[in-house]
């Protein structure tokens, strides 16, 4: 294929699993500006593991698969593309991504202050999207320019939905030997998994397949199918054991033993309980597109899809006595401003900062599969202390990888 003749352990930053005893997955979800929240944390992971060893080793040089949504999927983007000036280092760092978002979300999510402004915003929202999304599109085309997907430097999983076709389109690096037409720009499928329903337009462009045929994609927010991509990027991975891909070939699909998955959310207002049955059954279509300043439809299917993901996988991962190798970070205590995916306000945006530095120090939390809260573990571990076992773990993985990997070797001699 075209433009895909480097092999993957000459693109990839870290040696095959199969030279290893785990699978490393890194799951960011969607929530817009409350990407801050996860870009945080990552700063963080990144931090202790450049603690370990070294300062210029990143994300990319750990997780075999970095899977994100909407938000998520331009955090994957940037934490896996490679640097124009430097093609075996991410775009970004993971501390420079909070600046990113710092600098661009009021550029992206232009605020308009008072009532007249609220009222602009309203009779706009109600005949299109809120925002007309031309400075992201322009932002995220510039920094990722003609990077195609099968260029990250670790596995690559966004999801996306396609409206015309109505289902879900996956992005992944797994895929893209198959179908050329998936191997799209990253700056495409960016735009596309973050092209919330009304907040951003939906994005089309077409990708030319094996047969020189043009595939078209409409597509709007990933959320829509998968707002948090953990379980699509375990698929993705037990789908490459199934099929016997050699650089998984020691490995079980059911050994969860055998997988290691940080799975980090942008936080969720479910304590505030700002929906309820008597409103919501006087909502029409306007009602339900339109509450309050925020979108209960919208809320309703992101935050069920999200939470849906780690329902099942702590189910699984406790039933396979594996519990201790998922971890799960998600604030659900938000509330008022900070619950917005679009108030880019100065305030907003570093109260989001705090969030997510505060989030570090609360305890390490499993969600309740009776009544769907997170509830704090037993151990009492806080998230940061977690975050540190976990890069230990990351390390010693990577380290034995490049120990028994065959390319280290002849790079020695």
């Amino acid at each position: 294929m075209e433009g895909t003749t480097r092999t993957t352990s000459q693109i990839l930053q870290i040696r095959p699993p199969t030279y290893g005893n785990l699978i490393t997955i890194l799951s960011i979800d969607g929530g817009g500006v409350r990407g801050i929240i996860p870009a945080t944390i990552l700063s963080f992971l990144e931090s202790q593991l450049q603690e370990l060893d070294g300062e210029d080793v990143r994300l990319a040089d750990y997780f075999d698969v970095v899977a994100g949504t909407s938000t998520g999927g331009l955090l994957t983007a940037m934490l896996t593309a490679p640097d124009k000036n430097n093609d075996n280092r991410p775009l970004f760092a993971a501390k420079d991504v909070r600046s990113f978002y710092l600098e661009h979300c009021p550029k992206i999510f232009p605020q308009k202050r008072g009532l007249w402004g609220s009222a602009q915003t309203l009779m706009k929202s109600l005949n299109g999207p809120k925002y007309d999304g031309k400075y992201l599109h322009r932002i995220v085309r510039e920094k990722l320019g003609d990077t195609r997907l099968h260029s990250t430097l670790a596995h690559a999983i966004i999801p996306t939905f396609d409206i015309k076709r109505l289902q879900p389109v996956i992005f992944s690096t797994f895929e893209v030997t198959k179908g050329r037409y998936l191997d799209a720009l990253l700056s495409d499928i960016c735009i596309g998994t973050s092209a919330a329903p009304t907040y951003l337009p939906a994005h089309y462009f077409k990708n030319e397949d094996e047969g020189g045929r043009f595939q078209e994609f409409h597509l709007i927010d990933g959320g829509v199918a998968a707002n948090n991509p953990a379980l699509v990027a375990i698929s993705q991975v037990t789908k490459q054991i199934i099929g016997q891909n050699p650089d998984f070939n020691l490995f079980s699909p059911t050994d969860y033993r055998r997988f290691l998955v940080i799975s980090i959310g942008t936080g969720s207002s479910k304590i505030e309980q700002k929906y309820n049955a008597k409103m919501a059954a006087e909502w029409g279509t306007l009602g339900w597109l339109l509450h309050d300043g925020s979108v209960p439809l919208v809320d309703a299917f992101t935050q069920a899809s999200g939470d849906m993901v780690d329902f099942h996988l702590s189910a699984v991962f406790q039933a396979l006595h594996s519990e201790e190798n998922y971890l799960r970070i998600q604030d659900d205590k938000l509330s008022g401003k900070e619950t917005s995916v679009d108030n880019s306000s100065k305030k907003n945006l570093n109260n989001l900062v705090q969030i997510g530095e505060e989030l570090l120090q609360k305890p390490v939390s499993r969600v309740n599969l009776e009544t769907g809260l997170s509830e704090p573990t037993a151990k009492r571990t806080t998230n940061a202390d977690a975050l540190r076992k976990f890069a230990e773990f990351l390390s010693e993985e990577r380290r034995l990888r490049e120990s028994k990997s065959p390319q280290t070797k002849e790079n020695i001699h």
